[in-house]
């Protein structure tokens, strides 16, 4: 029986975590995107849409869902509901490297959250 409410119960349905491997690959995910957003902008990332705000600010949220995972476990997947594409889509963001990187996070992230 999961003490703290957040274990996993594969016996339980609904209760089960994702793959240990798909979350190994989601924090390698999580991990290269927040990376990558916080190295400072270059100019083609300027051209694309991006300020430094907005590069901030999607880091800190991918960042909070990375820290979740780590110290709640993978059940915790279930809670997140990253909305990054719509995000970047009302800045004006265009396709390129950090928007990238960002949106194969949230996929990940939905795949994950869609298999618990």
């Amino acid at each position: 029986m999961p003490i703290d409410g957040y274990d996993d119960d594969p016996l339980v349905p609904g209760r089960a975590s994702p793959h240990p491997r798909r979350i190994m690959d989601l924090l390698a995910v999580l991990d290269g995107a927040v990376a990558a957003l916080k190295a400072p902008l270059g100019r083609v990332d300027t051209e694309q849409g991006w300020t430094d705000d907005l590069r901030r600010e999607i880091q800190e949220e991918i960042s909070v869902s990375r820290s979740v995972l780590r110290r709640h476990g993978p059940g915790m997947v279930r809670h997140l509901r990253p909305r990054l594409d719509e995000w970047m889509a009302r800045e004006g963001v265009r396709p390129g490297r950090l928007r990238d990187a960002v949106l194969e996070a949230q996929r990940l992230i939905t795949e994950a959250r869609d298999a618990v």
